[in-house]
């Protein structure tokens, strides 16, 4: 990933701005680390200061003298100049930044999706055979207008994608093949959180498996100290996933660093991710609440969870939307949950000619089921309309919101 940075250094002649400084962090580390970055500093610096002494700009041609003419150092640091004796003078006025047209991004989060089986499970009725059978467009098909239509997509990839037959002592573990992530690329999902307690079901090396199946396939995956900032129509966008189960609040740590990491980064959208709570339970619980609420004052503006398998209330506290459980999606993790409710919960964001986030209030609700069937899963989520509809709102208005 290739993280854009603006550098500030400080002078004691004045301030020099670098612009659009590319940083290439490493494959098992999405996050530019502060040695990185006072590495390119330093590197950028010093061949300004070399090319002070050789009279050479560093955006000139090969041969040219700026020097002689004293000449500006190119039109990307015009405030930066060498004049004919070899002086490097820094224009400590201000410089204007171009302002921008006003961007909206649509967001859409989606609830735990489980690409494979448990090898105790029947293989007749698996995600396995259904991808035999129908391929990877198959189980997006009833969603993937929706989602095509919207600027980012995010789920809970609540399991691996892996080879290794090393399953760990659990009551479930999850796996399928990695071409399974294309259901995620059919789908038009951008992005996975890997947060949750079936990211590791084979081992260390199934989660590691995962991360390079997602990548292999496009999908910005995420979770625990794996942190990652996508530029969708200018703006960064921070993701951060937080695995709560086992810790409770002892999390708050990491997720502090997390969104001080990206925030490091140049996020101007932050989304947390959340793997928390009780299973089948419909309201939150406290460790829920305070780490939400925590997440939102250090920054977040879109906080999502998962884990108990069904819908959770949805909060707006300080202007920023908390949906606490959103249920299961395309779950391979049972053949015929006894509840099918589950909905994509979308946000627009508003950022104006400075890319300054603006307050608002503009969601959506679509309700679904996981399966087109109401009688089994068939690992296909459905929007729902009419009664069935309405049904899924009200759950939603009763426990909260």
């Amino acid at each position: 990933m290739v993280v854009s940075v603006l550098f500030v250094i400080g002078a004691t002649a004045g301030v020099l701005l670098i612009k659009n400084k590319l940083i290439k962090t490493s494959d098992d580390d999405t996050t530019a680390t502060t040695s990185e970055i006072n590495d390119a500093t330093t590197n950028e610096a010093g061949l300004a200061e070399s090319n002070a002494d050789s009279g050479t700009p560093d955006s000139g041609t090969p041969g040219s003298d700026a020097a002689d003419s004293g000449t500006d150092l190119g039109s990307e640091n015009s405030h930066v100049s060498v004049d004919a004796a070899g002086n490097l003078t820094i224009n400590t006025n201000t410089v204007e930044t171009a302002k921008s047209e006003p961007v909206s991004l649509l967001v859409s989060s989606m609830g735990d999706c489980t690409l494979g089986t448990d090898k105790n499970f029947s293989y007749s009725s698996s995600v396995n055979a259904y991808y035999s059978k129908n391929g990877a467009a198959y189980f997006f098909q009833n969603v993937k207008p929706i989602l095509e239509a919207d600027d980012l997509s995010i789920v809970n990839m609540e399991g691996t994608l892996t080879t290794s037959n090393t399953r760990m002592d659990k009551t479930f573990a999850f796996k399928g093949d990695a071409e399974f992530a294309n259901i995620l690329v059919e789908g038009s999902v951008e992005a996975a959180n890997l947060a949750n307690n079936h990211s590791k079901d084979y081992g260390e090396v199934s989660y590691t498996d995962t991360i390079a199946a997602l990548d292999a396939a496009g999908i910005v995956n995420f979770g625990y100290d794996r942190i990652a900032v996508m530029e969708i129509k200018g703006i960064k966008v921070g993701l951060c996933g937080i695995y709560e189960l086992g810790s409770g609040m002892g999390c708050a740590t990491q997720l502090k660093t997390n969104i001080a990491l990206l925030k490091q980064q140049g996020a101007q959208l932050i989304i947390v991710n959340f793997h928390w709570g009780i299973e089948r339970e419909y309201s939150p619980n406290s460790t829920q609440t305070s780490l939400a609420h925590i997440a939102v004052d250090e920054g977040a503006n879109l906080v999502i969870g998962h884990h108990p398998h069904v819908l959770q209330s949805i909060e707006k506290y300080n202007g920023v939307y908390i949906c606490y459980s959103m249920g299961n999606f395309c779950f391979g993790g049972n053949s015929n949950p006894s509840d099918k409710d589950t909905m994509i919960f979308q946000q627009t964001f508003h950022f104006d000619e400075n890319q300054e986030l603006v307050p608002s209030d503009e969601i959506n609700i679509i309700p679904c089921r996981v399966s087109a069937h109401t009688g089994y899963n068939d690992y296909c989520p459905t929007p729902v309309d009419g009664a069935d509809a309405e049904r899924v709102l009200g759950k939603l208005k009763r426990i909260g919101w």
